[in-house]
C-alpha cells in the first residue's frame, strides 16, 4: 500500500516578496531535494496552476482574458524564464483566455490542448501566439507521457470526442515520488464514468490531491469517479459570489463525505503545495482563513434493487424502499451481479 504521511501547515515566516503566498520548505526524500510544487493560482471564476519539478514549469490553464496580466506577474515572481509545457485543458475562455498573455512573453517548449480550432478570439489569439512560438498545438491521447523534472505526467482523458466542450477537457495525473496530483478541467459526469471505463483495471486511481472538476459544479465529480480517485485533499479553484452558485452544495457534500479536505481559493487565495515525494505541505494567501475539515469518510457502498436490478449511490432520490435493497461494495460488484447503473446518479 503507498505510503502517505500528508501534512497541513501554516508557516507565518518567508513572505514572498510581491506575493502572499507562503511556503513550506520541502523536507528530504528519496525523490529529490528540489521537490515538486504546485501552486494553485487564485483567478476567481476560473482556473490556473502552475507546476515546477527540478526547474522546469509546466502551466495547465491561465484563467480569464483579464486574468493575463495576473499570471504574467505570479510566474515572474517565482522566477519563471521559460516554460516546458502549456496545457489548455479546453477552449472555455476561463480556462484559455490568459495564455495569449503568458504565451507572449515566455519561451515554451510545448503546448497542449484538445483542439486546434474554437469559434472565439481569445481562442484565437492562443493559436497565434503559439504560431509566433513555431509551434503547433499538439492534442494528447489517453496514455501520452512525458516528465517535469522527476515528476511523471500522464494524459488519461479525454478517451471520446464530445459535443459538450467540458467534457473535453485534458485530464492530466503529475506523479513524484509517492504522492499524486490529478487534474481534470471541466470535465463532466458523463466523460468521468467514460474514462473509467476506458482504463478499467490498468489504472491506478487514487490520488492524493484533486483539483475538483469544473470548480465544484455539480456536473462534475460525480460519484463513482470520487469513489475511484478517493483523494485526501481537494482543491477547489472558485471565484467569491460568483453568479453560478459554485461550488454547489451536492459534490461539496459527497466530498466531505469521502472524507476529503477542501482548500478553496475564493477563502485561502493562492493555494501552494509542496511534495518531497512523501510528503505533501500546503500553505495559502489568506492567513486568517483555514481548509474546510473534512468529515469522518464513510464506508463506500452501492445500494442495488432487488426488483429492477438498478443500483445507485447512496444519496440518489431514486433509492428503493428498505426491503428491497442489497449493497454492493465496489461499482464492478453491482455490474458483475447482473445490475444496472441508475442513470440519474451514477449516469
Amino acid at each position: 500500500m503507498k505510503k502517505k504521511f500528508l501534512s497541513i501547515l501554516i508557516l507565518l515566516s518567508l513572505l514572498l516578496s510581491g506575493c502572499d503566498i507562503l511556503l513550506a520548505e520541502p523536507t528530504s526524500s528519496g525523490v529529490s531535494s528540489d521537490g515538486l510544487t504546485v501552486n494553485y493560482i487564485d483567478v476567481g471564476q476560473a482556473d490556473c496552476a502552475l507546476l515546477e519539478c527540478g526547474g522546469e514549469y509546466m502551466l495547465i490553464d491561465g484563467g480569464n482574458k483579464a486574468d493575463g496580466q495576473l499570471v504574467v506577474s505570479y510566474l515572474e515572481q517565482q522566477g519563471v524564464e521559460e516554460l516546458t509545457a502549456v496545457v489548455c485543458t479546453h477552449a472555455h475562455e476561463d480556462h484559455v483566455g490568459g495564455l495569449p498573455s503568458v504565451l507572449a512573453v515566455y519561451p515554451t517548449a510545448a503546448v497542449y490542448a484538445p483542439t486546434r480550432t474554437y469559434a472565439s478570439n481569445i481562442f484565437d489569439d492562443f493559436v497565434y501566439y503559439t504560431d509566433q512560438q513555431g509551434l503547433e498545438i499538439a492534442i494528447p491521447e489517453p496514455g501520452d507521457s512525458w516528465n517535469l523534472g522527476q515528476a511523471q505526467v500522464t494524459v488519461l482523458g479525454p478517451v471520446k470526442s464530445y459535443a459538450d466542450t467540458n467534457n473535453t477537457s485534458i485530464v492530466l495525473k503529475v506523479v513524484y515520488g509517492e504522492t499524486s496530483f490529478l487534474f481534470t478541467g471541466d470535465m463532466e459526469t458523463q466523460a468521468e464514468n467514460d474514462m473509467l471505463d476506458y482504463w478499467g483495471s490498468d489504472m491506478d486511481w487514487q490520488t492524493d490531491v484533486l483539483k475538483v472538476g469544473h470548480h465544484g459544479s455539480d456536473t462534475s465529480t460525480g460519484y463513482r469517479f470520487l469513489n475511484a480517485v478517493m483523494p485526501t485533499y481537494g482543491v477547489i479553484s472558485v471565484g467569491t459570489d460568483n453568479s453560478y452558485g459554485h461550488p454547489h452544495q451536492e459534490p461539496l457534500s459527497r466530498l466531505k463525505q469521502a472524507g476529503v479536505i477542501l482548500l478553496r481559493t475564493d477563502e485561502l487565495g493562492h493555494v501552494v503545495a509542496v511534495s518531497d515525494g512523501q510528503e505533501i505541505t500546503f500553505t495559502w494567501g489568506n492567513s486568517s482563513a483555514q481548509p474546510e475539515d473534512a468529515e469522518p469518510a464513510e464506508d463506500v457502498v452501492y445500494i442495488g434493487n432487488v426488483n429492477s436490478h438498478v443500483f445507485h449511490s447512496p444519496d440518489c432520490a431514486n433509492l428503493p424502499a428498505e426491503k428491497n435493497r442489497t449493497e454492493f461494495d465496489t461499482y464492478q460488484a453491482a455490474i458483475d451481479a447482473g445490475y444496472t447503473p441508475c442513470g440519474s446518479c451514477l449516469g
